[in-house]
């Protein structure tokens, strides 16, 4: 019997996986040149590819289809990555580096392994005489609101593309992953009036009425902790908000006229994030700002919802989770994330995906970033079945 624990993924995957990870595609960078190597390297196989691109044209999102006829499933994975500032690796974070079974760098785990396994696959691919085509979908501006796939969505509808299903390929343990919680994302202006702190009466600090409004939030929080409707299957089985940040003031001797903070939701299924929203945007309207516009009639509070990765859920006896799971090879239940991804935007559109794919999410967006061996051979095994077991 072959001991998993060592075994290799090809030395195309490999490979592949060095050239992808030296492409520095943080999310505030361009991704083309790693999109155009990816179109060249598909281009040697006959394969044609669509670009889509957002506001900008310094980014773009490939979409390929291998073989012929209507259908047909969608290989997906975002080609940008987190940034590395501030962490302490212990080697370049853009160079492949192989220890311990493990490889390291940025986006080795979230997501080019997979990319790079699916790219290698590539020749069996177009070999192998499927019922139906397997398409290619790589985005940008995921890591920064699933903002690339909206473009190349749109596109797929325009070009009246119709895949029968997606397999996201975020990093899973090859486990396939059948819901996550929508994330919401919001920012907040807080305008009061400036004075010094002596005279504070005659002026409404931005800050303190920040802090009642995150108070609120905190609250909201704490009630759907206490009362919410349990999903059991998430680490945390309820909808949590938060604050993560907030800035105002110059000096202790000042009121301050202007804080901003941002905050977020993450909801289960059944929580509307714009219900809570509403209850926020209520209390600003009915018990702040009456308060502040008794001494300052110009303060104000603005809150905007800033950008939302739609939750995702998929039913665990639905034909795709069945087809995941036997391309996986295991007989390991489906399970939850914690983290958002692109298959509630996928869902949308009326294409049924699943979330499976090489790593651990506990690997990712932190120094040294790591891949094992191991995972991304079971991505092989899982890709070699996928070319001859159809959906």
């Amino acid at each position: 019997m072959n001991d998993i624990s060592a075994r290799r993924p090809s030395a195309s995957t490999l490979a592949i996986l060095r050239t992808l990870v030296g492409f520095p595609t943080v999310s505030r960078n361009s991704n083309l040149a790693l999109i155009e190597w990816v179109r060249d390297y598909l281009a040697q196989y006959g394969i044609d590819c669509h670009l889509s691109h957002g506001t900008n044209k310094d980014k773009a999102n490939l979409f390929a289809t291998i073989g012929e006829g209507a259908g047909g499933i969608v290989l997906s994975g975002h080609t940008d990555v987190v940034p590395v500032d501030g962490q302490n690796w212990s080697s370049d974070p853009f160079e492949l580096i192989e220890r311990e079974g493990k490889l390291f760098a940025r986006g080795t785990c979230d997501m080019k392994g997979f990319i790079a396994a699916v790219l290698a696959k590539v020749p069996m691919l177009v070999a192998e005489c499927r019922d139906e085509p397997v398409h290619l979908a790589f985005s940008f501006d995921e890591e920064v609101g699933c903002l690339g796939v909206r473009h190349l969505l749109a596109d797929l509808v325009k070009r009246d593309v119709r895949p029968r299903g997606c397999i996201v390929g975020e990093p899973t343990n090859m486990v396939a992953v059948v819901g996550h919680k929508t994330g919401s994302a919001y920012g907040c202006t807080v305008t009061g009036r400036e004075a010094h702190s002596a005279l504070a009466p005659y002026g409404v600090n931005a800050v303190e009425y920040a802090a009642q409004l995150i108070v609120r939030i905190r609250a909201i929080a704490n009630r759907l902790k206490a009362e919410e409707r349990r999903h059991d299957g998430y680490e945390v089985p309820y909808s949590t908000l938060q604050t993560g940040v907030i800035a105002g003031g110059h000096a202790s001797n000042i009121v301050p006229a202007i804080c901003t903070m941002r905050f977020d939701m993450r909801t289960l299924p059944w929580t509307d994030p714009d219900v809570l929203f509403n209850e926020l945007q209520e209390f600003v309207r009915d018990e702040l700002l009456p308060e502040m516009r008794a001494t300052a009639p110009e303060a104000d509070i603005t809150l905007a919802l800033n950008g939302r990765v739609p939750g995702f859920a998929i039913a665990e006896d639905a034909p795709l989770v069945s087809y995941v799971r036997r391309l996986a090879g295991s007989n390991q239940p489906p399970g939850f994330v914690t983290f958002g991804s692109e298959a509630g935007l996928f869902q949308e559109q009326g294409i049924p995906a699943v979330i499976c794919g090489p790593g651990s999410i506990s690997q990712a967006h932190k120094p040294d970033e790591y891949v094992s061996l191991e995972q991304l051979a079971l991505c092989e095994d899982f890709l070699d079945r996928l070319a001859t077991i159809s959906f």
